[in-house]
């Protein structure tokens, strides 16, 4: 029943405190471990020095942690608050959901704000979108990231602790950085792109039937969450990603557009600034549905292997 609460406190302090700063904060660590490596591997690029890359970065972080969890362990207090500690870096709640509130706020200052502020949560040019394209890109954003960096961490946190949590954020930091089908990135980024798929393929899935139950809590499309999920959630390059998208664009009677790639949902109500809270809603309930069930079954589980 530690585990449970760890995870519980991790989460009031993600939500209180945010992220660390950038200069004590690991997955910054994990970011300057993958680019000196991906430097001194770069000549070979190949699925070799992917696989390299994946086991150093894995090795290090995992042995890091689990270092300061040895330490930490002679009094079962300071362990669970070290843990939690830990642990409320693999995630991120408070700020996953404050950087698309300041789209919605930058959108209503003007576009060109909000232009700017979205290049920083989405790999595609923002200087030409649309103010419709900028709120479907949040709402993308948004919603991917619920499994990304929010539900996969704590699954994998839950099932198998701490530990569990860093190594799917090691495997999540490698496919962002290095997981690219370019020229690059394709041979190198092949390993802990699949990786990170295998990883999110049941966590990507929960997420939007959760969405699902949320929209039904919140008196929204829920019916038709579930038919867009399941017709749309294929559509995207990501195996993973379509689920949670999907499955809010059905929910908000909406439709999600990355010119070129994807269109989920329908057209049914428009894209407005309003949208993006909307979907921030949808989110909150998400997440709380989500530790109520999951701090449920976990509790019953431990319950039944005690008894």
């Amino acid at each position: 029943m530690d585990m449970l609460t760890i995870i519980i406190i991790a989460v009031i302090i993600d939500i209180i405190m945010g992220e660390f700063p950038l200069k004590i904060h690991p997955v910054v660590f994990m970011g300057n471990l993958i680019n000196l490596l991906k430097g001194l591997l770069k000549k070979y690029n190949n699925k070799i020095s992917g696989i390299i890359i994946t086991g150093i970065t894995l090795a290090v972080l995992l042995l890091i942690f689990k270092s300061i969890l040895i330490i930490s362990n002679y009094k079962p207090y300071l362990y669970i608050l070290v843990s939690a500690i830990l642990l409320s870096t693999t995630f991120a709640i408070k700020s996953l959901i404050d950087s698309v509130k300041l789209i919605k706020e930058d959108m209503d200052i003007s576009l060109v704000k909000a232009q700017h502020s979205i290049s920083y949560l989405v790999s595609r040019d923002t200087s030409k979108l649309s103010e419709t394209e900028v709120i479907s890109a949040a709402i993308e954003t948004l919603t991917e990231n619920i499994t990304d960096s929010i539900i996969s961490p704590l699954i994998y946190a839950f099932l198998f602790g701490v530990l569990g949590a860093v190594f799917y954020r090691v495997i999540n930091t490698l496919d962002a950085m290095i997981g690219y089908k370019n020229p690059e990135n394709i041979n190198i980024g092949w390993f802990p792109a699949k990786l990170d798929d295998i990883l999110n393929y049941f966590p990507a899935k929960i997420t939007g039937y959760l969405i699902i139950i949320a929209s039904f809590f919140m008196k929204l499309n829920w019916k038709n969450a579930y038919k867009i999920m399941i017709r749309d959630a294929k559509k995207t390059p990501s195996p993973n990603s379509g689920y949670p998208m999907a499955a809010t664009a059905g929910a908000l009677d909406i439709k999600l557009i990355k010119k070129g790639y994807y269109e989920l949902g329908d057209d049914i109500n428009p894209l407005i600034s309003e949208t993006i809270i909307k979907a921030i809603q949808l989110t909150k309930i998400t997440i709380i549905i989500f530790l109520i069930l999951s701090s449920f079954l976990f509790t019953i589980s431990t319950l039944y292997i005690i008894l």
